[in-house]
């Protein structure tokens, strides 16, 4: 295996394991934020496999600045993969805060028509009386939920956040189901 990582094409292949492996450690890191103990121990032990294969032909063979290059590169192109299959995983849940001047109401109406959990509040913003709605809905469907605001009002102040921790409430007990 040296041979071929320290040979002519060697570069290329420390390009790929890099982005590999830092891809993985992305969705790694994810994941041990969100809890996911086993997934991200499992994905941590091929990171590291990949990463020492990497870094070591690397380190052997400093004096190849392609190898060195091909090494930089993989790292961040890693990232710009890894940070694009999380998006596309959309795993865990996101908290929506909508403040609407007019369509509050309709909008939490709608959202509920469409099987979500939405909470009302009256509000006094800077230029007088706002709704606020608030749900939290797993992200893939937030596509789906900022559409539906943009429809109903599309001069909505809305913001997305990430919860550390939900507990009780509609999208638990319709996970459950």
């Amino acid at each position: 295996m040296e041979e071929i990582l320290a040979g002519p094409l060697g570069p290329i292949f420390i390009f790929f394991l890099r982005i590999v492996d830092v891809s993985i450690a992305t969705v790694r890191l994810l994941f041990a934020v969100r809890g996911r103990k086993l997934s991200a121990a499992a994905l941590g032990f091929f990171e590291i496999l990949i990463w020492i294969v990497a870094i070591g032909t690397v380190v052997r063979n400093l004096d190849s600045v392609l190898l060195v290059i091909g090494y930089a590169a993989g790292f961040a192109a890693g990232n710009y993969v890894g940070i694009t299959i999380e998006e596309k995983l959309a795993l865990g849940v996101a908290e929506v805060r909508i403040v609407s001047r007019r369509t509050g109401v309709e909008i939490a109406q709608a959202l509920r028509d469409k099987g979500f959990g939405a909470t009302e509040i009256l509000g006094q913003g800077r230029e007088g009386r706002v709704e606020i709605v608030t749900t939290v809905v797993e992200r893939r469907a937030l596509a789906g939920i900022l559409a539906e605001i943009q429809r109903w009002d599309p001069e909505a102040f809305v913001s997305v956040d990430e919860p550390r921790s939900i507990q009780r409430g509609w999208l638990l007990s319709r996970r459950r189901k």
